[in-house]
């Protein structure tokens, strides 16, 4: 906006500019860098990380270090894309001809920001997409695999599955179990099995519930009923250290997680600051470039 002066001294009108102050042209060429380099650094990190991850035991990194790796390269990619997408779109802008230091200075980092803002807009909806996929690929085999165990166990899924199927066995368990107790192997195999369940879902197997198992492997291996025992308490170790070390590798999973969202969100608002820079820095360098043409044409 500009301001007038009348021949009598007194102020006019003031004048809108009819020019606006957003140059789109800049900005869509910033954020289309800051995405090639972007899409461009996430490939290669994707690449680098696949060697830390191994199928086979003891070749594979931790899953903390991955995550902290994983979140380190996210802060990387942040500020190379960022930076690079800022200065172009500040160097690319047509220069503001009778305007302030600082005014010039503020469209700079807004022009940055906006570039900044867009790139990751579409960075983000690109990688929601592709992860929407593989997640609907994986989904589907995991349904497969599903309905071809459940066809499998659907004769046993009857009765073991049934919610007062333990207490059911604890009303109708005999007062030590012998050969003929059980009819079959699958049929001592599903109560023992649910026992196990209730133990899990309690947190704990009752010691009336180790002795009846004691005696079930005592009446179908042979063993003495002190052995029996013996290999009950051994296999219920197995059972709790197998899901300790699953609720240990779920800690883990979640500690990485929340450092890599903190880590990347902090990278995200960094990007933002240098983008908002870099335009400024690009703008500026931009307006002294002409100023030093203009000077050597005069």
């Amino acid at each position: 906006m500009s301001v007038s002066m009348t021949g009598s001294g007194e102020i006019a009108t003031p004048v809108e500019s009819s020019k606006s102050a957003m140059t789109w042209g800049p900005i869509f060429g910033g954020a289309a860098a800051a995405i090639g380099v972007t899409l461009i650094l996430l490939l290669l990190g994707s690449g680098v990380g696949l060697t830390m991850v191994s199928p086979w035991s003891g070749q594979s990194s931790s899953l903390g270090t991955v995550g902290v790796t994983a979140a380190i390269w996210l802060v990387v990619v942040q500020w190379l894309s960022s930076g690079l997408g800022g200065y172009i779109t500040g160097r690319l802008r047509a220069k503001w001809a009778a305007v302030h230091t600082d005014e010039v200075f503020f469209r700079d980092t807004a022009h940055g920001f906006i570039s900044w803002a867009l790139a990751t807009i579409f960075v983000a909806g690109f990688l929601a997409s592709s992860l929407t996929s593989l997640a609907g690929a994986g989904a589907q085999a995991v349904g497969s695999a599903a309905t071809a165990a459940g066809t499998a166990a659907s004769s046993a899924a009857s009765t073991a599955d049934l919610p007062t199927a333990y207490f059911t066995d604890a009303l109708l368990r005999p007062e030590r179990a012998r050969t003929g107790a059980t009819s079959d192997d699958a049929t001592a195999t599903a109560e023992i099995s649910r026992i196990l369940l209730n133990g899990a879902a309690a947190g704990q197997i009752p010691d009336d519930d180790k002795a009846y198992l004691a005696t079930i492997v005592s009446a179908r291996t042979g063993l003495s009923e002190a052995d029996a025992r013996t290999r009950v308490d051994t296999v219920l170790k197995r059972i709790e250290d197998a899901k300790v070390a699953a609720q240990k590798a779920t800690d883990e999973a979640r500690k990485a997680a929340s450092t890599t969202a903190l880590l990347g969100s902090l990278s995200l608002l960094i990007g933002a600051f240098i983008a908002a820079a870099a335009a400024a820095f690009g703008g500026s360098q931009r307006d002294e470039e002409e100023d030093l043409i203009v000077t050597s044409r005069t």
